[in-house]
């Protein structure tokens, strides 16, 4: 029976743990500018789609033909009320952007957790068993990224169809791959490491090797490869929007806003300069985080002056 005060100390221990984790994690953050930029870019566009009712200043699909293609406030004939200008339908861009955080949000965050909750799994098999199960394994992640991903999922989507379910899924899918050959890689490297050898020694069980021992350090590698890949899905559900085959176009999305702004680049080119800007920062942002994210959850990658 545990004495009450040894499990007092026993919390305390495990609270002094994690403040010392996060007041080492935020001082890594301060000292690199380019993590804390990211993270700043990052919460905007988070802070965005979770009060796109409040931050928006208009309905993005209300229609005002007398109001199109009105051009930003600083532009001759722009107006105050529609601050980034409207498009070819009268919608006000600023809150069409706002709403568009949400789409691509969703699919990043959604396409990533499906991904790597597989990958994940299927990598821990491959690389810790090994043999055929291994070579049975890699022979079909490899003739999926044999093929053209993009030529791929475009043509995916194509038969799908339109929604945003598909196109959660079809990233969520198609990018299993990458998660799998991530975590077999940094598997193979520790089924032979020292402490997975203990803990085989002293009568583990396979079970409580991959998940006490293997899947703990796996967190580094795969958060890090989860922000990049939000990231790309992100881009590739713009460019997915682009073709007419993302979400359906009484959806606000940046990429349904750059398809219905290319026929008008260059006699109102805010239609579509604005949404791509979006894409830029969100991605931008993001990968900047990724970058700090592999500082803080490598040790073999940080950075700190001491």
């Amino acid at each position: 029976m545990t004495h009450p005060a040894s499990g007092l100390r026993v919390d305390q221990e495990k609270q002094t743990d994690v403040w010392s984790f996060l007041t080492y994690t935020w001082r890594l953050l301060a000292r690199d500018k380019a993590g804390m930029a990211g993270l700043v870019m990052f919460l905007i566009v988070v802070i965005s789609a979770v009060f796109a009712p409040l931050l928006s200043p208009h309905d993005p699909l209300k229609q005002n033909l007398r109001f199109a293609k009105h051009p930003p406030a600083w532009s001759e004939g722009g107006s105050i009320h529609h601050p980034l200008g409207t498009d070819n339908l009268g919608r006000d861009i600023l809150s069409r952007i706002i709403y568009g955080t949400r789409v691509s949000l969703t699919v990043g965050f959604f396409g990533v957790l499906i991904a790597s909750s597989l990958g994940i799994a299927i990598g821990l098999v491959a690389g810790y068993a090994g043999g055929t199960t291994d070579n049975v394994i890699m022979g079909g992640v490899n003739l999926v990224l044999a093929l053209p991903y993009l030529v791929f999922v475009v043509f995916i989507a194509a038969i799908l169809g339109s929604s945003l379910i598909n196109v959660i899924l079809i990233f969520g899918f198609t990018d299993i791959p990458i998660f799998v050959r991530i975590t077999r890689g940094e598997v193979i490297k520790m089924r032979s490491s020292g402490f997975v050898e203990s803990a085989r020694a002293i009568g583990a069980t396979d079970a409580r090797i991959i998940f006490s021992h293997i899947l703990p350090n796996l967190i580094g590698p795969i958060v890090t490869l989860a922000t990049f890949e939000m990231s790309a899905m992100i881009f590739y559900e713009a460019g997915l929007g682009f073709l007419g085959l993302s979400v359906p176009p009484s959806i606000p999305s940046w990429g349904n806003m750059l398809a219905s702004g290319r026929q008008y680049l260059v006699s109102y080119p805010w239609i579509a300069t604005f949404p791509g800007l979006a894409i830029i920062f969100t991605g931008l942002g993001m990968n900047l985080l990724g970058d700090w994210l592999r500082d803080v959850l490598d040790p073999r990658m940080r950075r700190v002056k001491k």
